[in-house]
């Protein structure tokens, strides 16, 4: 959490007075975010905002702040976790600011937009709205090609941990386990992402495949620690079991906060969930 001093500087600079901020908060499956408008996506104020406002008994609550401004094509974005530090792309803060722009419309009397595209520092992410019922919307979003996919072992504490390293946007490490370990996870879980071979940090997923259309997963976020659900962390547990496990081009994957579906398809992925506008308000601090 930022000292009292920063917050004081962030809530001048951001409002021009002590009132505070508009803000508005949105989950997919439990993993959720803070959105605030703003022209400038590249405050310098951005992290200390982020860690102010996401920290869980002092300020909001969130996984990730999202600092958004509309466009004629829907919305532009840019993350930071809950520690303050950057993310290139969320796929589930993604479809989160999709809903806020559908509840928007909706609550104006205006019918929710079947298309929209956010942009993000991962490129543009084209979602299409399959259905609305607000304040939740389920939407399919095109989440690109994956890049980088191959497999490494890594040394933990001086043992040796198999992983599938990759980027779907930012950077993931994913470990196909014969079974989910909730101790082993919370055990390596911070030891990877925070390891010498990822100089940016990592998300990091333990997954495995129980059928071919069902991969099971468990959660490390990179700024965040546990998380219930991950957009991006669901695409490249994905990918990794498609590669490397035997899972089918089209699976569920299943994190604690639900079950969201991704597709690999030759022109990239895509990722199909729902999310919903938890609410509207103001931070005074």
């Amino acid at each position: 959490m930022a000292p009292p001093g920063v917050l004081h500087e962030v809530t001048e600079t951001w409002a021009g007075t002590t009132v505070g901020l508009d803000l508005a908060k949105a989950h997919a499956y439990g993993n959720d975010f803070v959105y605030v408008e703003t022209e400038r996506l590249d405050r310098p104020d951005g992290p200390a905002l982020a860690r102010a406002i996401c920290a869980r008994q002092t300020g909001a609550g969130a996984d990730g702040l999202i600092l958004y401004r509309g466009t004629d094509a829907g919305a532009a974005m840019r993350l930071y976790n809950a520690d303050g530090s950057y993310s290139e792309v969320s796929g589930n803060g993604v479809r989160g600011l999709a809903a806020i722009c559908c509840w928007r419309e909706v609550r104006a009397g205006r019918p929710a937009p079947r298309a929209l595209v956010i942009g993000t520092d991962a490129g543009s992410k084209p979602v299409e709205v399959l259905s609305s019922e607000p304040p939740r919307f389920t939407c399919r979003t095109a989440m690109g090609h994956p890049a980088d996919v191959r497999r490494t072992v890594l040394d933990v504490a001086g043992r040796p941990v198999e992983a599938v390293v990759l980027r779907v946007g930012n950077p993931q490490c994913v470990v196909l386990e014969p079974a989910l370990d909730e101790e082993r996870y919370r055990r390596l879980g911070a030891a990877l992402e925070h390891h010498p071979f990822f100089p940016e940090g990592t998300n990091v997923e333990f997954a495995v495949v129980e059928r071919q259309d069902l991969v099971r997963i468990l959660i490390w976020e990179r700024g965040v620690g546990p998380t219930l659900a991950s957009g991006t962390g669901a695409c490249a547990a994905a990918v990794a079991a498609m590669t490397y496990g035997g899972a089918a081009r089209d699976v569920t994957v299943e994190s604690p906060g639900g079950a969201q579906r991704v597709e690999w398809r030759e022109e990239g992925l895509y990722l199909t969930g729902w999310a919903e506008v938890v609410w509207e308000g103001r931070w005074t601090r």
